[in-house]
């Protein structure tokens, strides 16, 4: 195991101090399997202190900070982004060791999360409310203002990254924080956190509370004290946060999971869309709300676009995130054992592996591995075609017109992402609105992580938008001032 980073505290940032809990959790490397550091196990008395310490932040004595100018916000926002981006080679290293991710994506995360703060930093002076056309003794105006104390609930598989998109545009709001980081990957987080202390954020905005998800996650989206919730993770565990944040009817943003299709014509550029295929199902080992899970082929360009992805696969090699390969683990070995489950229920259900990529030459033995593998043969509704499986697997289905294209690219309870490649305008167009989804891409997928562009689902995958100005407004609500002057 190669030379770890620097590790940052292992304690809970509250009130702008780092405290220490009763209790701590192991951190392990996905891609070795051993324990590297450990971080805080915030119970409900710290969850408690963090609301408290952000009430205080908003609109108390110690920092009124819903009364700083939005362009004082920006100044901050955008002095983040460049500390982030002087601290990008020690970040990077961290979300690597941490999530198991290859090195490459972990810099793209990082260099991510930094333009999350430029982005908003440019945007918080930009936010405004309308004048409404009224009676002509009214003038009447809408206010857009802060929440107040914004819960934060975010996953493991993009902590810099969802870091970045929910803090930004929190802050350049005008909310104060609580953010609860996943147990199994938060390091780079915990070293934002100390960077945003370090570059002056005054005590209490962030809060940052380590722990486990039925613990410091529950007593959060169940406390009393909080004005807004974001949630990002498994559509299961969703359910729960709704319902506890339900009991005091706070508004939430969720960002759930997806089955997203690829949908390839036969007249589409057959090596710009096997690329992107592979991309959009590798990435991260496909631990990805938005991989790009499911390809749907037209009968005629099936034989071509499969033999290009047969031998694409076959040169796949899965290896430690430090070692750059182009796949990485899963996040841990529960979820190793739950993806290779559903694996071999599929090969007993007569379904077949077209291809699969390979472990490298002397990769770690205690990493949580699963090689790429592509399936084909696939009875219609079987699980591998309407289940998020969370790792490296691409299913495959053919079809022989548009309307049968639409029907598959629907045949899901999610609507996260879609792919359609095709030269043809209007089918395009057609495809476009007809499948069910958040987010739709033309001869691309992922538009390069779009941090400009709205992102949420609807059905399992969610609701409300992150990313864009639309997550900036998710941030705040609409006061409405009329004033009668005779």
């Amino acid at each position: 195991m190669q030379s770890l980073p620097e590790m940052p505290s292992h304690q809970a940032l509250i009130g702008g101090a780092w405290i220490a809990t009763r209790a701590t959790l192991d951190v392990e490397a996905p891609s070795h399997g051993e324990t590297i550091s450990r971080i805080a196990r915030c119970q409900a008395e710290e969850i408690d202190q963090a609301v408290e310490a952000a009430r205080r932040a908003f609109s108390g004595r110690l920092g009124d900070w819903s009364r700083w100018t939005a362009r004082r916000r920006s100044e901050w926002l955008l002095g983040f982004a460049a500390a982030i981006e002087a601290d990008h080679e020690r970040l990077s290293a961290l979300e690597c060791v941490d999530t198991g991710k290859p090195m490459t994506q972990a810099r793209g995360d990082i260099a991510s999360c930094a333009r999350y703060f430029r982005f908003y930093g440019g945007a918080a002076d930009k936010l405004h409310g309308e004048t409404i056309p009224f009676e002509n003794d009214f003038s009447v105006m809408t206010l857009r203002e802060p929440f107040g104390v914004c819960a934060q609930i975010i996953p493991w598989n993009y902590p810099a990254q969802i870091f970045g998109r929910c803090v930004a545009a929190a802050l350049a709001a005008g909310n104060t924080l609580v953010l609860k980081p996943a147990e199994d990957a938060c390091l780079s987080v915990l070293r934002l956190a100390e960077l945003a202390v370090e570059n002056g954020l005054p005590e209490g905005v962030l809060n940052v509370v380590p722990g486990l998800g039925r613990e410091a996650g529950a007593a959060l989206a169940a406390h009393p004290h909080i004005d807004h919730l974001s949630f990002t993770g498994s559509p299961e565990t969703g359910t729960l946060v709704a319902q506890a944040a339900a009991v005091h009817h706070v508004p939430i943003t969720m960002e759930l999971g997806g089955k997203s299709p690829q949908v390839v014509f036969a007249d589409a550029d057959m090596e710009t869309a096997s690329e992107a295929v592979v991309r959009g199902i590798i990435q991260n080992a496909g631990q990805t709300c938005s991989a790009g899970s499911r390809l749907l082929v037209q009968r005629e360009a099936a034989d071509r676009l499969l033999g290009r992805l047969v031998e694409r696969f076959a040169a796949l090699r899965c290896d430690a995130g430090e070692a750059d390969a182009d796949c990485g683990p899963l996040i841990n070995a529960r979820q190793k054992a739950k993806l290779e489950a559903r694996l071999e229920a599929a090969r007993a259900d007569g379904i077949q592996t077209l291809a699969q990529g390979r472990l490298a030459d002397g990769v770690p033995q205690g990493g949580h591995f699963v090689v790429p593998s592509i399936l084909s043969e696939i009875p219609a509704g079987h699980e591998v075609l309407r289940e998020e499986l969370f790792g490296p697997v691409l299913a495959v289905q053919v079809f022989d017109d548009e309307a049968e294209a639409l029907a598959l690219a629907n045949a899901t309870d999610f609507g996260l992402c879609a792919g359609i490649w095709t030269r043809d305008g209007g089918r395009q167009l057609r495809l476009a609105k007809g499948i069910r989804s958040g987010q739709v891409f033309v001869n691309n997928y992922g538009a390069a992580g779009g941090i400009e562009l709205p992102f949420g689902g609807v059905g399992r995958s969610g609701h409300g938008r992150e990313k864009g100005f639309e997550g900036l407004r998710s941030y705040t609500r609409i006061k409405t001032v009329a004033i009668r002057h005779g």
